[in-house]
């Protein structure tokens, strides 16, 4: 593989990373509006219609996505489906802040599951540079104003799971790189979250009696604002980045790259709610980028096959 197709590679998992810092935040304001699963279908109604305008596959995808989705199916159960059902019902019971750290546990997810999954050898130094990512993310944490977990134990194991699910979804979609290109896998990811999250609003609101309320968080620019950027940007822009990240570099190096989300995060507080920044969480955002660095420059172990384009 070209030097220059892993620089992509990189890149596409940096901003990922920049993407999904900011998304705890949408998530939060849309919560104020409506709830979880109606956040969910109108994300993913929002991610749908924005694929279908702007990445449709082609109908040759569309055919290769018909005769290969049970083999994407266990992929995209994980990410966007119990991934974004976790996160967002998490969310209910922590906040932004906590939700992003426990997210930096992902590269050691990761890591861990592609070892044993994925047969990938990480080098000492590769998880040296892992683990310094993760202490980051502690010390990103040790350092908010305030630094106490206010989450509840069911909010901590959610969010958990939430990490657990992506981590798994790294590992899986790897596999699908020479089956798949990252388009086509986007694209059923975006289709199963619209189809599973819109019916499941549906069931709700019919078991309730309040189809009627169903709309009614669209009259709400900033629900719309809020769906808008996770929609587009971090639904479909995302999974289209990781697919492609993870089809190039391995899923190990792919998902240290989240850690950045946390850096994201604690810089979206700073300089747009004016929160105060502690010397130990400077610490952890120099950790974090020494880290992803370190991971991403630190010597490949193994060669792969060439994924789909």
């Amino acid at each position: 593989m070209s030097q220059g197709s892993i620089k992509k590679a990189y890149i596409a998992a940096a901003s990922n990373a920049l993407i999904i810092g900011f998304s705890f935040l949408f998530v939060k304001i849309a919560l104020q509006v409506s709830n979880p699963l109606d956040i969910l279908a109108y994300r993913f109604l929002f991610a749908f219609v924005a694929a279908t305008l702007f990445a449709f596959p082609g109908k040759k995808g569309i055919r290769h996505i018909r005769s290969g989705a049970w083999k994407m199916l266990p992929v995209t159960s994980l990410y966007p489906i119990a991934f974004f059902s976790f996160q967002t019902f998490g969310l209910l019971y922590a906040t932004s802040a906590e939700a992003g750290m426990i997210q930096g546990a992902v590269p050691v997810f990761t890591l861990i599951l592609a070892i044993f999954i994925l047969g990938e050898r990480a080098s000492k130094i590769q998880m040296a540079f892992t683990l310094l990512s993760v202490i980051g993310v502690a010390f990103l944490f040790a350092g908010r104003e305030g630094a106490a977990f206010t989450a509840s134990i069911g909010g901590i194991l959610l969010i958990v799971c939430s990490a657990f699910s992506q981590a798994g979804y790294n590992v899986l979609a790897r596999r699908l790189r020479s089956s798949f290109a990252p388009k086509e896998l986007t694209y059923f990811m975006n289709l199963l979250g619209f189809i599973v999250f819109g019916l499941l609003a549906l069931i709700r609101h019919i078991a309730n009696g309040t189809l009627s309320d169903l709309l009614s968080p669209l009259s709400s620019p900033s629900f719309l604002i809020a769906m808008l950027y996770l929609g587009v940007m971090s639904s479909l822009v995302t999974s289209y980045l990781s697919n492609y990240a993870l089809s190039k570099i391995e899923a190990s190096r792919m998902s240290v790259f989240g850690s950045l989300s946390a850096v994201v995060a604690l810089a979206a507080g700073a300089f747009i709610l004016g929160e105060q920044v502690g010397t130990f969480a400077l610490l952890g955002a120099v950790a974090i980028v020494a880290g992803v660095i370190g991971t991403a420059t630190a010597g490949r172990k193994k060669s792969y096959a060439p994924s789909r384009q």
